[in-house]
């Protein structure tokens, strides 16, 4: 035992002054304070979260500032509180006692030891932790980050730990803007090694991913990138803008994934939802790329380039559909005028021999006013058809995408509304 004070009056200052030389006098922090070498020294061990700092999903880290609240008893620092005034316990650099490792503690605070000999050390600390990123469903995505503590040199007969409460102190937790905590429990587990087990405590966070910047930022402009794509089909086929508009929306979804590919970590297990989604945007686009070129070399069939209108595209095209897709009919005239000018040409055949001359030219005439109205009428016959393709290109492309960002999103948003 320490040995008292001998002065008749001394101040509480010296009293405690007095004990902490007493009781660090010859005191080596290198050894295990116990009393037998088959002795086992239990800590007592809690976690407290003050900040999530940081979910680095690219390098994969989670950045949190901690409290450890651990607490043992050392038999070398006990005093009898009669000899020294009553003092009961005092406070000492968590340098000069026996502590296993230092928890690489942003701050080296004070331990609490009390007069028989039990240490209480609540340090804090900030960790990066390793975190195994499941991007699936970014930015709807959950993930499940741990903590592992530990002795770093004692095996679990001469250290063990103690697990004091499975759940993560979080009453003076400060809200982070992009996670939210559902969930952090303790457990404690060991791991053999030959005749020899080491315990350690895990802390494991189960994390959710506020998604409002990244749905009013990335999802929301991508929708409308999906919706400009099918407003291509809604453009004039004369207009030189249709294939431009396309073009442009597919830059776009370029630099979405440039954006998208700084954000998530590089892995092939996995697409992330917002990954899949531009994917089906961008083969889209180019579809409706491929299928603007082909409406629009449609539209522009003249008299150079036409072939002739087969009669089951003309029935199909210029007078089923468009009663289908609520257009207005395309009116063929040429049946009607061609059978007047056939007609009038019979009756010049009655005329006198002196208006032979004047005849033949009517003839003349007469021919390259129904060819110059025959091509004019096919041109127009495949412009009314350029029409329909758009129209019936527009409703497809808009059920397509209506339907393939539900299919995308619909086992996000269950997940993510189902989570307390």
């Amino acid at each position: 035992m320490l040995l008292p004070a001998q002065e008749d009056f001394v101040s509480l200052a010296e009293l405690e002054d007095s004990l902490l030389r007493n009781l660090f006098r010859g005191y080596q922090k290198w050894v295990r304070p116990v009393q037998h070498a088959n002795d086992t020294i239990t800590v007592r061990f809690g976690l407290k979260i003050s900040q999530l700092v940081d979910v680095d999903e690219k390098n994969q880290l989670m950045t949190t500032n901690v409290w450890l609240w651990q607490e043992w008893v050392d038999v070398k620092l006990k005093w009898n509180p009669d000899d020294y005034g009553g003092i009961t316990s005092i406070q000492s650099a968590s340098e000069t006692i026996c502590a296993d490792g230092r928890f690489e503690g942003s701050l080296m605070t004070k331990a609490i030891v009390r007069w028989d000999g039990t240490i209480t050390w609540t340090p804090p600390a900030s960790y990066k932790s390793s975190c195994t990123m499941d991007v699936t469903f970014f930015p709807f995505d959950r993930q499940n980050c741990s903590m592992k503590f530990g002795s770093w040199t004692y095996d679990g007969n001469m250290v063990d730990l103690v697990l004091v409460d499975h759940y993560v102190d979080r009453k003076d937790f400060f809200d982070n803007g992009e996670w939210e905590i559902l969930n952090a429990t303790g457990v404690k587990g060991s791991r053999r090694d030959g005749v020899y087990w080491y315990p350690f405590i895990t802390y494991s966070f189960i994390l959710k991913r506020l998604p409002l910047f990244y749905t009013l930022f990335l999802i929301i402009p991508c929708l409308g990138l999906s919706f400009l794509t099918v407003l291509v089909f809604y453009l004039p086929s004369d207009e030189g803008e249709k294939l431009s508009l396309s073009t442009s929306v597919l830059v776009s979804l370029t630099v979405f994934l440039l954006v998208i590919e700084e954000i998530i970590p590089s892995s092939s297990k996995v697409i992330p939802l917002i990954g899949e989604y531009l994917l089906f945007i961008m083969i889209f686009v180019t579809f409706s790329i491929i299928v603007t070129v082909f409406v629009i070399n449609v539209h522009h069939r003249s008299s150079a380039t036409y072939h002739p209108m087969a009669p089951w595209v003309k029935s199909l095209f210029l007078q089923r559909l468009p009663r289908l897709l609520c257009m207005r009919g395309h009116t063929d005239s040429g049946g009607q005028q061609r059978g007047p000018l056939g007609g009038k040409e019979d009756e010049n055949q009655a005329w006198l021999a002196m208006l032979e001359k004047a005849t033949t030219s009517v003839r003349y005439i007469s021919r390259h006013i129904k060819k110059e109205h025959f091509i004019r009428e096919v041109v127009q016959d495949w412009k009314f058809v350029a029409q329909v393709l758009d129209r019936i290109f527009l409703w497809a492309f808009l059920t397509v995408s209506i339907l393939g960002t539900i299919l995308i999103f619909t086992p996000a948003l269950q997940m993510y509304l189902s989570t307390p």
